[in-house]
């Protein structure tokens, strides 16, 4: 599954230490919940932001990070779609991001709430976000989190992430401007791009392969 194809660029902001944004006055405390905070279980799971994916629901991320997101189906013409909720800005630590929220959603169901839809817009090309019935919307609430994309507001280098993260067990040259740094013990892939913003994707460490193997057959998150 490819958890982030969708999104609508985003604003520039240009910091002198990268990845840093102080957030005076957001609440909370600015050294927890950070992108590079990931705790492990030894049994597959991890913890990120207050949140376990393939375990917590959109309640709990309701709960752990606030209720200004937007819940829709993201389909591209040739794709039964993803049920995403989208948050247009996230305080992590002191961090400023905008993140994804992809959900565990049974296709069949995925069908049927389509069929239910009450409009469809088009954002990039031919994907379209179809908005939801609000009898599906409540059912959502215990839907499982597959994934989180945070997309930070400010550059990354390469020297950056790895600073924070460590080295990656695997890095992946995409194109010349494009890297994938691959965290399987963590369930992270950072994606570099020189050219456009950095993309952290987030699944349970038993999950991985859900990131990895998209890159095997050649694809790009």
């Amino acid at each position: 599954m490819k958890f982030a194809l969708y999104l609508i660029g985003f604003i520039l902001v240009a910091l002198i230490v990268p990845f840093l944004i102080p957030t005076p006055g957001a609440g909370g405390d600015p050294e927890r919940n950070l992108p590079w905070q990931i705790e492990v279980d030894g049994q597959g799971g991890s913890t990120v932001f207050g949140l376990q994916p393939g375990r917590s629901t959109l309640a709990d991320v309701r709960a752990a990070l606030g209720n200004d997101f937007e819940v829709a189906i993201i389909a591209r013409p040739d794709e039964i779609g993803a049920v995403e909720a989208y948050y247009s800005q996230v305080v992590l630590g002191f961090v400023l991001a905008r993140m994804v929220v992809t959900l565990e959603v049974a296709p069949e169901t995925v069908v049927a709430m389509r069929e239910r839809a009450l409009k469809a817009q088009h954002m990039e090309s031919t994907t379209r976000k179809i908005t939801l019935h609000p009898d599906d919307l409540a059912q959502l609430e215990q839907a499982r989190v597959r994934a989180l994309a945070v997309i930070p507001t400010v550059n990354l280098d390469e020297a950056t992430v790895i600073q924070r993260f460590g080295p990656p067990a695997e890095r992946l040259q995409v194109t010349e401007k494009r890297v994938h740094l691959l965290y399987p013990h963590q369930g992270l892939d950072v994606v570099v791009d020189s050219d456009g913003k950095e993309l952290l994707q987030y699944v349970a460490p038993r999950d991985f392969a859900l990131l990895r193997e998209p890159l095997r057959a050649g694809g790009d998150n």
